[in-house]
């Protein structure tokens, strides 16, 4: 569907590997029944996937691009860029203005709260 199981927010001297495995630290109980992560190129490695494999005992999986650099869709992928798409609908999550990180991770959740009561 897109909706997040887990939000995490940083601040912007955090890298997004780094980011990832603070997320799934702090929410390993809610993401205990993941049995993969798909992820894009920017978290290949060793390193990310032990890491990941400790805490969640799951499976990494790196979704690659084609090598002919032409466009194509990954449906997988592009699940994350529409949620990305849907939050960048939010004006108030366009700049980050927020003092604290807590303000800035409540904004994105109800974002999202917003995002499925116009569904239904």
């Amino acid at each position: 569907q897109g909706l997040p199981h887990a939000i995490h927010i940083t601040t912007a001297n955090v890298t997004d590997r780094k980011g990832a495995i603070e997320t799934f630290a702090q929410h390993r109980k809610s993401l205990a029944k993941l049995k993969n992560v798909l992820v894009d190129g920017g978290y290949t490695g060793e390193n990310f996937a032990t890491a990941v494999r400790d805490l969640l005992g799951c499976e990494v999986i790196v979704a690659k691009r084609s090598e002919l650099h032409t466009f194509k869709i990954i449906p997988k992928r592009w699940v994350v860029e529409r949620s990305f798409a849907w939050l960048e609908k939010c004006r108030r999550l366009w700049k980050n203005c927020e003092r604290k990180l807590n303000t800035s991770l409540n904004m994105v959740a109800l974002a999202f709260i917003a995002l499925l009561l116009k569904r239904f």
